[in-house]
This record gives structure tokens, sequence and C-alpha cells, in this order.
């Protein structure tokens, strides 16, 4: 099976945004990627919902929405109102995980679950059949480009060996440093979803990145 492909517009050109989402559009992207940071969870803060209203109108493809914040259950009707397909919390931000995770499934969308690079994949052990993925941060969050740390396959593979063992049907999804050298390594490790921003956006061919990300 190919994998998935979720460009990241964190990294997007946001002065030809239209322009950077018509590209996705044309491309073999399969969702688009959205990361919200408020500058408490995360030392960043990137865009809110006005501007991913903006976004959401310009593509057709699924909305792939990351929350990198505090108490992202009180913008569960805001994700919702974005038609967003996918909405992802950290494990990290929701004392009350598996609430949320019900919160987010009646509310009609797909939940997903964020771990740091500092968290065990062990912790997942319980929820692990209640949600549609798991996304592994290969890099600390908050900041684009940054370099992939290598452990992180290794979490794949741990997380990999859960799902199968749990009879889970989650996905798992890698952000951080992913480009076509990392994003095959991963693959082989057992990843289902790449999330790529700096690999695809600054490149000078985009779409034939994003080609490549679905060969591997």
């Amino acid at each position: 099976m190919k994998p998935i492909v979720s460009p990241s517009i964190l990294s997007a050109d946001f002065a030809h945004l239209s322009k950077d989402m018509e590209m996705i559009n044309r491309s073999e992207a399969d969702w688009v990627h959205i990361d919200i940071m408020d500058g408490v969870f995360v030392p960043n803060i990137s865009f809110g919902f006005p501007v991913l209203k903006y976004v959401a109108e310009l593509t057709s493809k699924p909305l792939d929405v990351h929350l990198m914040i505090v108490q992202p259950e009180k913008f569960i009707p805001e994700v919702k109102a974005l038609g967003a397909d996918i909405m992802n919390v950290h494990y990290e931000a929701c004392p009350h995980l598996h609430r949320v995770i019900q919160q987010i499934k009646e509310a009609g969308m797909k939940p997903a679950v964020t771990i740091n690079p500092a968290t065990p994949v062990m912790l997942l052990q319980d929820i692990i059949r209640d949600v549609h993925m798991v996304l592994i941060m290969s890099v600390n969050p908050g900041f684009g480009g940054q370099k992939f740390i290598e452990h992180s396959l290794e979490k794949v593979k741990e997380l990999r060996a859960m799902i199968d063992r749990t009879g889970s049907k989650a996905l798992i999804q890698v952000d951080g440093g992913v480009n076509l050298e990392t994003g095959a390594k991963l693959i082989e490790a057992g990843a289902d979803v790449l999330v790529a921003g700096n690999a695809i956006f600054a490149a000078d061919n985009p779409e034939e990145v994003i080609k490549q990300m679905k060969s591997l």
C-alpha cells in the first residue's frame, strides 16, 4: 500500500498561499496537514481559525488538523466547522484523553493522538483501540525545519507491534524532519502517513517530491 502524504502548510509561503494550495490540489497529496500552535503548549504561535477557514475553502483534500495547544477539547466545534476529517490532540495536553477522544468522535471527526519525542509509546496501550491515528513527533514540536530524531524509527516499530498485538486499526503518522531519505526509513519501520513541510515547499518541484514520497 502506498504511503499517505500530508503536506504541512506550516512551511507554505503565506504571501502566496493560494498558489501553494493549488499545487497541493494538483499533486498526489492525500491530505493537508494543519498545525495550530498557541505559544503555551509549544513555544510558537501559528495561525488561527480565520486563516484556516480560508485554507479549507481552497482545497478539496481532507484536512488533517493537529492541535499543539492546551485544552484542545475547547476547540472541537471550531475544528469541526472547518470541515476537518481528522482532529489530532497531544497526549501530553489531555489529562482526560479518553473523554476528549470520545468528544471528537461525537462531533463526527476521526480522533488522533500525538506523542512528543520524550513520551514513551507504551503510554498509548489503553487508548490505541479508540483512535484512528497516532502521530509520532520526530522533532520537538513548535518549529519547522528541524533535524529528524533517529530514535523515532524505534518508536514507529514499537507502535506497529502494539497495533498488531491489540488488533487496533490505527494508522501511524510521523511529522518532523521527514524527507525522501527519512521517509523511506519510516515506511520500512511501519509508518502509514508522512507529514512533510520543508522537504516539499522548499523544493524546486514540490509536486515531484510528493509523487516520489507516494512511491516510497
